[in-house]
């Protein structure tokens, strides 16, 4: 049997946070998104939390799994064979709507902002041309493409949950790399100083965490380190 320790909060009835305790006999290769599935369709129907392609492309089921952010559909049981119990949590830093569903506004808007305000103004689309992008230039954003904007890295980050909220978040700080270092986009300056101002590429500590929770394997950290020294160069 394992035993799984799920949060369970709706802020519109309870006062605080509780856990409700859950005992399954399930394979050890049994994803940790199938037993959330096993028990609110065997246990408990009110059990409310996010899930869609269950193949860790939409990011959609990101919870904290015995303290440490994961998208449900990528871990099995046996990832925590070592572990008395197994508790998920949701992701931390955002606002909880029900159980282990957070609120993403905050971070999809942070998303948004790493953009230039005449983002097509400064890059007008021609139908007719092709940018081309050669396999040196491809290989310095190829990293951040795989960013599937799960909010893992976010909600694992030390800065954005203890340090500095106001901080924009690896995952965007990873997105405005992605885009600074594209060679097909003219609006480099702009991106640069956005990125540049308070709370933006300079309040990242360096903890790594980000990298150590990232579902898609991105060197997250290190493209923030490439992007720092970026910045340094002009």
């Amino acid at each position: 049997m394992t035993r799984f320790k799920i949060f369970r909060f709706t802020p519109e009835l309870d006062k605080k946070p509780w856990y409700e305790t859950y005992e399954l006999e399930v394979d050890s290769n049994t994803r940790i998104l199938d037993c959330l599935h096993i028990i609110r369709d065997n246990y408990d129907p009110s059990l409310a939390y996010r899930w869609s392609c269950s193949h860790g492309i939409c990011g959609s089921c990101g919870v904290t799994i015995n303290g440490l952010a994961a998208l449900a559909c990528q871990k099995l049981v046996n990832h925590y064979v070592k572990a008395e119990e197994i508790k998920i949590e949701p992701l931390g830093f955002f606002p909880i709507v029900k159980d282990l569903i957070v609120d993403m506004a905050i971070f999809f808007e942070r998303m948004k902002n790493i953009h230039p305000e005449n983002l097509f103004e400064i890059n007008p689309v021609t139908v007719s041309k092709q940018l081309h992008q050669s396999p040196l230039e491809y290989s310095k954003i190829v990293d951040a493409i795989k960013c599937v904007m799960c909010g893992c890295c976010t909600a694992q980050c030390p800065v954005t949950k203890e340090e500095e909220p106001e901080f924009i978040g690896p995952a965007a700080v990873l997105r405005a790399k992605r885009y600074i270092f594209d060679t097909r986009f003219g609006d480099t300056e702009e991106r640069r100083q956005i990125i540049g101002e308070p709370h933006g590429v300079w309040s990242c500590k360096t903890y790594w965490r980000c990298t150590r929770v990232c579902p898609k394997g991105i060197q997250v950290t290190q493209n923030i380190l490439d992007l720092k020294e970026e910045l340094k160069t002009q």
